[in-house]
């Protein structure tokens, strides 16, 4: 699952704790990518609300975002073991998209060709 956060970004605050229960629950590789904020931002951002994500990455100037189709944060992909996205969630993630939206659209991807690593 990748996930475009920002520390600046008001929707990402409130998913955040969506977020460290999914990353808990070992469904799936979280990959987060701090999008147009300053690495320094988004480091003091974790260290205060935690760190769910596997690996992060930086996307300083959204050039990757715009390779995603990203168009406001948070948004959240779930790719599948042959690198197709399956499913683009777009917004916070509530408990409640993570029940009924997020964990049945990353076992539909794992039903692909390539499944998604756990």
């Amino acid at each position: 699952m990748l996930n475009f956060f920002a520390s600046w970004c008001t929707g990402c605050r409130t998913e955040h704790p969506v977020l460290e229960v999914f990353q808990r629950m070992k469904i799936a590789p979280l990959v987060g990518i701090d999008y147009k904020d300053a690495p320094s931002n988004a480091l003091r951002f974790l260290g205060q609300h935690g760190n769910p994500y596997d690996i992060v990455g930086v996307d300083r100037k959204g050039r990757t975002g715009i390779d995603w189709g990203v168009y406001g944060i948070p948004e959240t992909f779930i790719v599948d073991g042959e690198g197709i996205v399956r499913y683009k969630h777009i917004g916070p993630i509530s408990p409640r998209d993570l029940k009924e939206i997020i964990i049945p659209e990353i076992e539909k991807a794992r039903t692909t060709k390539a499944a998604l690593p756990k």
